[in-house]
């Protein structure tokens, strides 16, 4: 089989599967891993495959779907992540919450909270909690993403700067298991990473089928988050890195765990 019938075969496993990986391709085809690399680049350079850690994903599995599905994707897995994380937050204190569907259940959760001082960049969370017993609600300005009610760009990151705020608590379309914690648009990252770089507490709140997406913009690493919250563990070399920084991984699939520092 020369490259070109390798690669085609290639592209015709992501369209089963979204997902492949360098060892099991080098096992499949009996090459070395070298050569399934070069062929993954070479198929990232033309547009038919994004890469990830270890592999590659199909271009439309790495795409942000629409907002009104993903509310409904892995809707139970995103209720447990929330109340681990509103276990987390005591009342009377502040936080900030970004867009996304995982932070919006946080919101849900946090109905029987008081004096709660909140911040967020998505229209949706401050509708959810008004009316509620929170003490104040802030929204922040700038340009509204219509598709999803998210407030981005560089107004919003200068707004969240006039802030210190107890926690943040923020999501991320894709994980890659060496630690990196990404999203699709540069704009909305911007504005995450604000929020963490101006809270006290740094929670993540991502369902494991993130490690599975790609997206292209860094929020951050695992190491600078100081709780993860997710459905079920973690490849072993994000565990890793997320034990050597000292970062809590909460669990919902069974009694939440914590790395040690």
């Amino acid at each position: 089989m020369d490259a070109l019938e390798r690669q085609n075969e290639i592209l015709q496993l992501l369209e089963q599967f979204d997902r492949v990986e360098v060892d099991d391709l080098s096992q499949r085809f009996a090459v070395s891993l070298q050569t399934i690399r070069t062929d993954l680049r070479d198929l990232s350079s033309r547009g038919a495959l994004s890469r990830v850690h270890g592999g590659a994903v199909r271009i439309s599995a790495g795409a942000s779907r629409d907002y009104a599905d993903r509310r409904r994707l892995n809707a139970d897995g995103k209720q447990a992540m929330a109340t681990l994380a509103a276990d987390l937050i005591p009342d009377n204190c502040s936080l900030t919450l970004n867009i996304g569907t995982s932070t919006e259940q946080v919101a849900r959760a946090l109905s029987n909270h008081r004096d709660l001082t909140v911040l967020s960049n998505n229209i949706n969370i401050i509708n959810l909690m008004m009316g509620g017993p929170a003490k104040e609600l802030v929204l922040m300005g700038g340009t509204i993403r219509q598709s999803d009610g998210a407030i981005v760009g560089e107004d919003a990151v200068e707004f969240i700067n006039r802030y210190k705020v107890d926690f943040a608590i923020i999501g991320a379309s894709a994980m890659d298991a060496d630690g990196a914690i990404m999203d699709h648009d540069a704009r909305e990252v911007s504005v995450a990473r604000a929020i963490l770089q101006n809270a006290r507490t740094k929670v993540l709140v991502c369902d494991g089928s993130k490690f599975d997406h790609a997206a292209p913009v860094r929020i951050c690493d695992v190491s600078d988050l100081d709780v993860m919250i997710t459905d079920r563990a973690p490849p072993a070399s994000f565990l890793k890195a997320a034990t050597a920084a000292g970062t809590r991984i909460l669990t919902t699939e069974e009694t939440p765990s914590e790395t040690e520092s």
